[in-house]
């Protein structure tokens, strides 16, 4: 997709600034699945050099895998952060592309692909640059150089470089009429 062009002596900045803001007022309404964080993290990884202590940091590299309940992510090279109770806080993973993925309460999947992902284990938060893109299953999907995704809300902003694409609900049912056809349709006597 071209980023917009502003166009002299048209409202074309106007409309971009407008259009970002309304891509990011809009939240999804798919949510991580609930419970996935209270599930044990398992990784699998290459080699990997670190601590099982307090406030640490333990890095894996090569062919990283990281799972937690229906989360997914994988990537070359990642660092674990754990907080004071030696819980992981927090997973900073680099990839050609890293990639996150999770199921929501409904088994939609939510995909994440950028070369880096921040991930707050705590707060359900990830961030994804450059070049990041988010896909939510059946809803559409969100690019920008940054997008930062809240698991717990939905609630997501992107900045630099912004586009969405919005998939319109499926209708049920083989038979089902678009609505501007039932409404021109005459009345049954």
């Amino acid at each position: 997709m071209k980023p917009f062009q502003d166009v002299p002596g048209r409202c074309g900045s106007f409309m971009l600034r407008l259009c970002a803001a309304l891509i990011l007022m809009v939240p999804w309404v798919t949510c991580a699945k609930t419970g996935d964080r209270n599930q044990p993290m398992h990784t699998s990884q290459d080699s990997v050099t670190g601590f099982d202590t307090p406030n640490s940091i333990t890095t894996i590299t090569g062919h990283v895998v990281v799972t937690q309940g229906s989360m997914k992510a994988t990537g070359e090279y990642a660092q674990i952060y754990m907080d004071a109770n030696t819980q992981v806080a927090r997973i900073v993973m680099h990839g050609h592309p890293a990639h996150i993925e999770q199921l929501d309460d409904n088994n939609h999947l939510m995909t994440g692909e950028a070369p880096a992902l921040d991930y707050d284990n705590i707060n359900g938060i990830a961030v994804l640059t450059p070049n990041a893109v988010v896909t939510q299953q059946g809803m559409g999907d969100a690019h920008a150089d940054k997008l930062t995704y809240n698991t717990n809300t939905a609630y997501f902003t992107g900045t630099g470089n912004v586009s969405a694409t919005y998939l319109p609900k499926q209708k049920q049912g083989a038979n089902a009429r678009p609505a501007s056809d039932a409404s021109v349709a005459a009345p049954q006597k």
